[in-house]
């Protein structure tokens, strides 16, 4: 089993923002971060492929001249030590628990209902901001009876599947979308952790130009530009009077993405914000 690298990428806090879009641009899966008692900001990344990390390091560099990199090799088992040790449940609005497989017997519920994610290279495991926001966002619609059984959802970059999991979870079925085969990959082995059959939440590759139909809910968690791009795309697949979240966004970006769907005849989005992200909700 070959080696990871292990990045350690130091950026001081005025970059952060920065650091965090190159971050989400350049990769599919998460990373660890933390504040540092000098205010500066460190995120630790992994990534397999060597070639591939010097792409990252290019386009990070571009970003964030600034960073200050440290490289080391570390094998393959650790890392997913690494893992066990660093992942933790992770509760999500009024409704979800996201846990790991190796959690499913021991972890407390607490009424809540479990969402198993295996972490992997897919994006997608509840600790990011963008991901809470927009499960947060669903949780919130099914609390208000905006979101119930029965309805259909499209889940556009699904990733680790963890949003449309969390739509069937609530009653609904529907379809994920990524342009990443390893996220599909990932987002199957989740379905079945969480017992979710291809007939409630069917998942293949591809964006929104490749979905037919329209959905009583559209998720779409990820970058604002993307965002932009496929406005027209991604409006033409809400239902009437159907519910859309946008996430992936910075709080700096909201305006413009939201006046772009405005544009097309949407009204004043609600917005969650946390910390330096946002979601956008029409209902």
């Amino acid at each position: 089993m070959a080696d990871l690298v292990r990045l350690e990428i130091r950026v001081p806090e005025h970059m952060q923002d920065m650091a965090t879009i190159a971050m989400v641009q350049q990769l599919n899966y998460g990373w660890e971060e933390e504040n540092l008692p000098t205010g500066d900001v460190l995120y630790r990344v992994h990534i397999e492929n060597p070639a591939f990390c010097e792409e990252f390091l290019t386009a990070l560099y571009s970003a964030v001249p600034e960073a200050d990199v440290t490289r080391t090799d570390v094998p393959n088992q650790d890392w997913m030590k690494a893992w066990r040790d660093f992942f933790t449940p992770v509760k999500i609005g009024e409704h979800f628990k996201v846990i790991a497989p190796w959690m499913c017997e021991k972890e407390p519920l607490e009424g809540r209902t479990p969402i198993v994610i295996e972490p992997k290279t897919a994006f997608g495991t509840g600790h990011h901001p963008t991901t809470a926001l927009c499960l947060a966002s669903v949780s919130k619609l099914a609390s208000e009876g905006r979101i119930h059984e029965g309805q259909t959802f499209l889940d556009l970059g699904t990733g680790s599947g963890i949003l449309g999991i969390g739509c069937v979870k609530l009653g609904l079925s529907g379809v994920g979308v990524d342009i990443d085969m390893l996220a599909i990959e990932n987002t199957e082995e989740n379905k079945e952790l969480n017992n979710v059959s291809s007939e409630t939440f069917e998942v293949y590759q591809g964006s929104a130009d490749a979905v037919c139909g329209d959905f009583d809910v559209v998720l779409a968690n990820i970058l604002a530009r993307p965002l932009m791009e496929m406005a027209v795309e991604i409006f033409k697949l809400v239902k009437p009077g159907g519910c859309l979240v946008l996430s992936g966004l910075l709080a700096t970006q909201a305006d413009q993405v939201e006046a772009v769907y405005r544009e097309l005849g949407l009204p004043e989005a609600r917005r969650i914000i946390e910390g330096e992200w946002a979601a956008l909700i029409w209902e």
